[in-house]
């Protein structure tokens, strides 16, 4: 009996130990919504920095949490770490970050002087921003067995467009006069810098921006975008300069990337009009017959 039982012991202890299993999610699963945490937490104190009146600080804290929110959804793709919960947080945090990060700013920085009409375009920017981020959570379709839960999907040649202005582009527009202003102040331009500076500057450009974000202006997302071979040295190189002015003069560099953007909306416009009218080309009509059968399509001047 005793050696049975020291055999069992070295057998017990010769066995391979197992690892216990936790159940859980897998930490890359968790890196995106930490991202979006992140950059959450970025508009969040940017808010706080332009209560103490460090305007460059709100500034850059808004562009970090525009940069996280560029890279958050492309990690969780490369990661397969997409989800429900993940699209809702980050919608969210877009309307802090994007919707009222901007507005409040720009409204200590300026608008309070009009008093209380100067809070009416920064409410509707915000509120437009919120319109903005449900539009796109109802495109979502979690499930086949919600088929009529928001609008209807996108055709394929729209796929690599958004409906309207992106809320990190918008917040970018409607930080125009900020980045603006504190470029002309670095080159000793005062007089500029107040005109940046001036409430009929910026409450305008927040109701403007904000109607282009409830707009169904298409807007290339960039998700897919192919660039044709003979532009690629040309479009690095023009990466390259622009980074390189951004190193140098970041506030000037920010409004012009604002100015560019807006300049793109004209080429984004005419590109989905174009793919349109190629992808309804192909959709030739197809009469059917009497006896049920098609029928080749009418020449023009035929007459039945």
């Amino acid at each position: 009996m005793n050696g049975g039982a020291r055999l069992r012991g070295r057998l017990r202890r010769l066995r391979p130990r197992t690892r216990p299993r936790y159940r859980g999610l897998s930490f890359n699963r968790l890196v995106p919504n930490i991202l979006t945490m992140l950059g959450l937490c970025a508009g969040l104190t940017a808010i706080r920095v332009a209560l103490d009146a460090q305007w460059e600080k709100a500034a850059v804290l808004i562009v970090v949490a525009g940069a996280i929110d560029g890279l958050d959804g492309r990690i969780a793709r490369l990661l397969k770490g997409t989800s429900r919960f993940g699209a809702e947080f980050d919608s969210l945090s877009d309307f802090l970050c994007f919707g009222v990060a901007p507005a409040l700013v720009l409204y200590m920085w300026s608008l309070h002087d009009a008093g209380g009409l100067g809070f009416a375009p920064c409410l509707l920017f915000a509120v437009c921003s919120a319109l903005r981020l449900a539009r796109f959570n109802a495109s979502l379709v979690d499930a086949p067995a919600l088929p009529l839960t928001g609008p209807p999907p996108k055709p394929a040649y729209a796929q690599n467009f958004f409906t309207g202005v992106p809320a990190p582009a918008g917040a970018g527009l409607a930080l125009f006069p900020l980045f603006a202003a504190l470029a002309f102040a670095e080159w000793d331009l005062p007089g500029l810098a107040a005109v940046a500076r001036h409430p009929l500057v910026p409450g305008p450009l927040l109701v403007v921006v904000g109607g282009l974000m409830v707009s169904t202006l298409p807007t290339w997302s960039f998700k897919n975008f192919k660039v044709p071979a003979e532009y690629v040295l040309p479009l690095l190189l023009g990466i390259g300069a622009y980074v390189a002015v951004l190193l140098t003069e970041p506030w000037a560099a920010l409004a012009g990337g604002g100015i560019l953007y807006v300049s793109m909306l004209f080429f984004s416009v005419r590109s989905y009009r174009q793919l349109k009218r190629e992808a309804e080309g192909l959709l030739e009509p197809v009469l059917v017959g009497g006896n049920g059968t098609a029928a080749a399509p009418r020449p023009p001047g035929d007459v039945a």
